[in-house]
């Protein structure tokens, strides 16, 4: 089986992408970031589902992007209700590049010329580093970058979610067996991992369920 690095966030995105991964063969390394969010009931959420899908391993990377803020997510910026014009406060500068950096050097090292990501670009908030453009770029910059690159067989950055809709995703899931009630989307989050259901990031995967005419398993607070 070829070794492939596989971003998981704990959210619905990531664990349909882990399980795809995995009904490709790879041997499948899970990669979290604990970069400082609000709630780290995501990352439990991500240890939980590399667990169950039979990861080789769940490695958590950590870096302090509260140290320099500027998201709701990384600084005391109140997270809004879903629905704001623009791109919203809950982007996280450079985040994606970060994340799928770490998960760039992790790849050489384990020999893996595969790193797959859960950006979508149809039902999401915006954000630019989810737009089939930068998956184009960050992998060129991946084989221009790398050892792997210029002298082995290269680097492949898979977003396979990125053309499809919140209910294709949740029908994709379903199909593979994921269970959605251990994923955590919700920007505002509890301790346990209970959903707020007003924020877009919760608006976006309820819309989802609804579209897949499938039974919404998110955990709410409320």
């Amino acid at each position: 089986m070829k070794n492939a690095v596989v971003l998981v966030s704990g959210g619905m995105d990531s664990a349909v992408v882990l399980a795809m991964a995995r009904e490709q063969g790879f041997a499948v390394h899970a990669l979290s970031v604990a970069y400082g969010q609000r709630h780290t009931s995501e990352l439990d959420a991500a240890a939980a589902l590399a667990a169950a899908q039979g990861a080789v391993q769940h490695k958590v990377v950590g870096v302090d992007l509260r140290a320099i803020g500027g998201s709701a997510l990384t600084a005391d910026i109140e997270v809004p209700e879903a629905g704001a014009d623009g791109i919203p406060v809950t982007y996280v500068p450079a985040r994606n590049t970060i994340m799928l950096s770490i998960a760039l050097g992790w790849a050489e090292v384990l020999g893996a010329a595969d790193i797959f990501c859960g950006v979508n670009a149809v039902d999401y908030s915006g954000y630019p580093d989810c737009r089939p453009e930068f998956i184009d770029a960050f992998q060129r910059l991946a084989n221009l970058a790398t050892q792997a690159g210029v002298e082995g067989a290269g680097i492949r950055v898979h977003a396979p979610l990125q053309h499809l809709s919140k209910g294709d995703i949740v029908r994709e899931g379903l199909r593979l067996g994921v269970d959605f009630a251990q994923t955590v989307s919700c920007y505002r989050a509890d301790d346990r991992g209970r959903a707020c259901g007003h924020c877009d990031a919760c608006v976006l995967r309820a819309e989802g369920f609804v579209a897949a005419g499938a039974v919404d398993t998110t955990r709410y607070v409320d």
